[in-house]
């Protein structure tokens, strides 16, 4: 909180050329409320509506008025990993050992909306064209390794098939306990009648970042 408020908004006033009557009346108050306030200490306080529309217009942060100390936007963000890992990739990928040499910020209340615990989530390229035309080469994906096998349902996955990473499609039949793994791109296979233990579920594709083309 700022030392002395009215000190601050007296060199606000003079620094912009204001007037006490004019900014009285943005108010809604009497033409000496401003002075009272700054001159004679009558309000002790501002009003919290008062303090709000002041430091709306004056664009500085309602602390530099006697208001709390605002919170680091930073800090209300959560951060996610950015893996260092494409979707071709390799058996062993999303284990926790790649390499994390950044991270994506969000919004938490945006993160509950699609996905789960925020500490299960990871960022990973996607390599190649075989989910053409939903997901494009370079796309970032965001995966949700909470929402994996135990809980699979017909959607995008990141999964292990023969020692690879892919990202592919996934489609239950309840009946025979069967999944079907396939590409979007009518160009690459897709397996059609596979045996759900065969196929390691990383977890699900919950949101997807591209550059604009």
């Amino acid at each position: 909180m700022d030392a002395n408020p009215r000190a601050a908004l007296q060199r606000l006033i003079e620094d912009r050329g204001e007037d006490y009557s004019s900014l009285s009346r943005l108010l809604g108050r009497n033409a000496a409320y401003m002075q009272q306030y700054i001159k004679r200490g009558v309000p002790r306080k501002l009003a919290e509506e008062d303090r709000r529309l002041l430091a709306q217009y004056f664009g500085v942060s309602e602390s530099l008025l006697g208001g709390p100390e605002a919170a680091s936007p930073s800090a209300a963000l959560v951060t996610v990993p950015q893996l260092d890992v494409g979707a071709s990739a390799g058996a062993g990928a999303l284990t926790g050992e790649e390499a994390t040499p950044s991270h994506l910020a969000f919004d938490p209340k945006w993160l509950r909306r699609i996905a789960g615990d925020p500490k299960q989530l990871s960022m990973i390229r996607v390599e190649g064209d075989s989910m053409l035309p939903t997901l494009s080469d370079g796309d970032e994906i965001l995966v949700d390794r909470g929402d994996a096998a135990a809980r699979v349902r017909d959607g995008i996955y990141v999964l292990r098939m023969e020692g690879a990473l892919m990202v592919k499609r996934l489609a239950l039949n309840p009946a025979a306990r069967r999944i079907r793994v396939a590409s979007d791109n009518p160009n690459y296979p897709s397996w059609p009648d596979c045996d759900p233990t065969s196929v390691d579920i990383v977890g699900r594709v919950v949101w997807v970042g591209r550059k604009l083309r």
